[in-house]
């Protein structure tokens, strides 16, 4: 990528959750999920295209007039519970190729229930992924609040660690202090991908480049306690840059 490269960005926002019903449009701080991201995404210095993927006519109006384009409806088949990020993403990568003669450079990831996704986090990703052209793909990420090595899996009646002494090294990793245990982390937003791996290898990426944030700048709504406190660690940013 000699010039600026094309950047699609891709805001998933389906309407059939079951968790927190119509959650994408459910208002945080006194504006739709979804648009908070949105907003972020307009601040980036590479985003070329910000659309919304949705099922729903309803999301897609909505979206247009916070302005996003929203250039089609989701096919139904790839926008149930078991849906991949990666379908819609090819799904989005492919309808403009096909309608519009255009296609991205590098497809971005943004997902509605990421309200805290700052616009720095946004490039930070971007530029990742075009500083180096053998990796496949970037994300931001941050440490896991609860370590994998101490869960446990059900064995019939009895339990066992999840992740097993061959694995750990460890005979009893969920009684290990976590100061012992390696970091492990969790994939926020963004996630950039180069769109030839996308459509190509049908994947998000193998050779992932990363940068990390602190926990408190990432939040993934999916129950009515997740949006109690990303309303609040939102309230708390808005005030700052009130105050600031």
């Amino acid at each position: 990528m000699e010039s600026k490269p094309k950047v699609l960005a891709v805001i998933g926002a389906r309407s059939g959750s079951i968790g927190v019903p119509n959650k994408n449009i459910r208002p945080l701080c006194g504006r739709p999920l979804f648009t908070w991201i949105a907003d972020a995404a307009k601040k980036s210095k590479h985003i070329s295209r910000l659309i919304i993927s949705t099922d729903s006519q309803q999301y897609a109006d909505i979206a247009r007039k916070h302005g996003l384009e929203a250039p089609f409806l989701r096919p139904a088949e790839i926008s149930h519970g078991k849906s991949t990020d990666e379908e819609y993403l090819i799904h989005a990568a492919q309808w403009f190729q096909k309608n519009e003669n255009w296609s991205p450079d590098i497809v971005l990831r943004l997902m509605s229930t990421s309200p805290l996704c700052q616009p720095k986090h946004i490039d930070k990703c971007i530029d990742l992924l075009i500083s180096d052209p053998s990796a496949e793909a970037a994300r931001i990420i941050y440490e896991a609040p609860d370590h994998p090595y101490k869960m446990w899996r059900a064995d019939g009646d009895y339990l066992i660690p999840t992740a097993s002494k061959e694995f750990t090294g460890f005979d009893m990793p969920a009684f290990m202090p976590r100061q012992a245990l390696p970091k492990c982390y969790i994939h926020g937003d963004p996630i950039a991908v180069r769109n030839d791996v996308l459509l190509n290898k049908k994947s998000m990426g193998e050779k992932i480049r990363y940068h990390i944030i602190p926990q408190e700048e990432a939040a993934d709504i999916d129950s009515e306690v997740d949006f109690l406190l990303a309303e609040i660690l939102l309230k708390q940013k808005l005030d700052k840059q009130h105050h600031s």
